[in-house]
């Protein structure tokens, strides 16, 4: 079952995969953006646990406990997140799936306006923004019939390189069309990704306890424009 918050038919549309494609883009750019605030700010990434469990691997061995509780608590929140995203995604009383996107911009504009006004340790920090970056990986799971998490760019360079191979070695028409669709797809999702990451230490800079509220406005702003989109259809 496709939890996607773009309405599909067993055939996806031309339409529709482009919708996708700028969604998966959009919210790899946030995902971007947040986990390299995350970085910045906590010295942890709050949407990469491939680093986050190389860090509890070696804080292990190294008997470092500051970096064993981090690790283990981004880890934990994060799998959270996305066991609360795709349970809302699969509860059939929801029939608007577009409040994902309200949920996790009402959680960063909340986050927000507590730490203006009181401190918050870093592990309690790191748990609301690694839960809500979960739940956030399952709004787009797919672009047409390209599975793609956005905010795992392992996994999309991963997906980049074998599709890009497989392009390489086919002769058949239709296969090359699919492979060079999924290619483009996964390449700008690399690019959104990186962008996010890039502007991140500028707003930083600018937007002091407030830089979450840029991603939440994004998000927000998204949401409402999905549902104009899905109201039409």
């Amino acid at each position: 079952m496709d939890n996607s918050v773009v309405k599909t038919n067993s055939s996806v549309s031309s339409e529709s995969i482009k919708v996708q494609e700028k969604l998966a883009l959009f919210l790899a750019f946030i995902a971007g953006y947040i986990d390299a605030t995350g970085f910045i700010q906590w010295k942890t990434y709050v949407s990469f646990m491939s680093g986050n469990t190389t860090s509890l691997g070696t804080a292990i061995s190294t008997e470092k406990s500051g970096i064993i509780i981090t690790s283990i608590t981004v880890i934990s929140c994060f799998l959270l997140g996305i066991y609360a995203g795709t349970c809302l995604s699969l509860w059939k009383r929801i029939k608007n799936p577009i409040l994902t996107f309200y949920i996790v911009s009402g959680i960063f504009i909340f986050y927000s306006i507590i730490v203006y006004f009181y401190d918050i340790n870093n592990v309690s920090s790191i748990a609301i923004i690694g839960f809500s970056m979960g739940i956030m990986n399952t709004i787009v799971t797919s672009v047409g019939n390209q599975k793609v998490n956005t905010d795992f760019v392992t996994g999309t360079l991963n997906s980049l390189a074998r599709n890009t191979a497989m392009l390489m070695m086919t002769e058949n028409k239709k296969e090359k069309k699919e492979y060079t669709s999924n290619t483009v797809h996964l390449l700008l999702l690399w690019i959104g990704f990186l962008s996010g990451a890039s502007i991140a230490p500028f707003l930083l800079d600018y937007l002091g306890k407030w830089t979450l509220i840029f991603p939440a406005l994004l998000l927000m702003t998204c949401g409402l424009l999905l549902s104009k989109i899905n109201t039409k259809n």
